[in-house]
């Protein structure tokens, strides 16, 4: 089974487009890790902004979306997103596996983690710092997509958008600029 992971599209279209051709058009589920619509004050939203147009995108996703509500969703979002915007996490148990999705703006990973532990979660999943990255920290896989729309990294190889997926429990993080897996 392919999983999909994406987070921070804060309303940009043109960005989960880009995302759903290159890596999540063959996933069987995808989790969301939060600011789906919104872009909020200190971003351009730029020529690909289309909040109402993604909207539409995720309500006519046929597959399972696991979404968690980030600091830039609100309820008025909420209200044309179809499937429940979930908060402050949803779980999942998918192939055995269990997953645990957090925006990451109310707890930091690192403050998760021991929570994930003491749950069983073999996956993570976070959002927010718009930075992709993986760690294994005490048998729990933490995955932060980074985001598709506003790159924040301070490393230029990681500075990227992008999304990612797990399949067959390897963890695939996509630049979504030049389209190939991104080291990490």
């Amino acid at each position: 089974m392919k999983i999909g992971v994406v987070s921070d599209t804060h309303g940009d279209f043109a960005a989960w487009q880009r995302a759903w051709e290159l890596v999540l058009h063959d996933c069987e589920v995808i989790f969301h890790c939060g600011d789906l619509l919104y872009h909020g004050p200190k971003f351009d939203p730029g020529p690909g902004h289309g909040p109402k147009d993604l909207a539409s995108a995720l309500n006519a996703l046929d597959v399972p979306l696991l979404m968690v509500k980030g600091n830039g969703d609100s309820e008025v979002d909420a209200l044309v997103i179809e499937a429940p915007i979930q908060s402050p996490y949803t779980f999942a148990q998918i192939e055995g596996k269990r997953f645990l999705a957090a925006h990451g703006h109310l707890q930091a990973p690192d403050e998760l983690l021991p929570l994930a532990a003491k749950w069983g979660i073999d996956y993570l999943l976070t959002g927010h710092f718009h930075v992709p990255s993986l760690a294994v920290v005490g048998g729990v896989t933490h995955l932060n997509p980074g985001t598709t729309t506003y790159p924040l990294a301070k490393d230029e190889a990681l500075c990227v958008p992008s999304c990612a997926f797990i399949e067959d429990q390897v963890v695939t993080v996509v630049n979504l600029d030049a389209g190939e897996p991104l080291e990490l």
